[in-house]
């Protein structure tokens, strides 16, 4: 799941989303990859204390299952990332991060922000936000 997802996944303002994250959860079909995790724990760090949603922050990385970063997803960066500069196409490191830790686990990306990962040859994404 890219991070965007878990934010609108937080906000609790789309029926569609939570419905399908509950669903995956449930059937213990979804994950974040460390990236996705550490993106989410560097906004957290910079909200109020007070912010109503930093509980629900902390229940999703807490139970959502984490992927951890290894040598073949490292090496799956270097691909895509090398390609996407040499064709004048990058789309951020924390995004090519995590475009690269799906691809390498040859699993889907869930984001809303379908037109930016699908420069990732090869990415398999969805969006659950209709």
């Amino acid at each position: 799941m890219d991070t965007n997802i878990a934010s609108y996944f937080v906000k609790d303002t789309n029926a569609v989303l939570v419905e399908r994250m509950q669903r995956a959860f449930v059937a213990q079909n979804i994950a974040i990859s460390a990236m996705t995790r550490a993106e989410i724990r560097s906004g957290l760090e910079l909200m109020e204390a007070l912010d109503k949603r930093r509980r629900r922050i902390d229940l999703l990385v807490i139970e959502f299952p984490v992927l951890p970063w290894n040598t073949a997803t490292a090496d799956q960066f270097g691909r895509i990332n090398a390609h996407l500069r040499r064709n004048g196409t990058p789309i951020g490191d924390m995004d090519t991060l995590i475009a690269a830790h799906a691809s390498a686990e040859k699993l889907t990306l869930v984001t809303h922000n379908t037109r930016h990962f699908e420069k990732v040859l090869g990415l398999k994404v969805e969006d659950w936000m209709g």
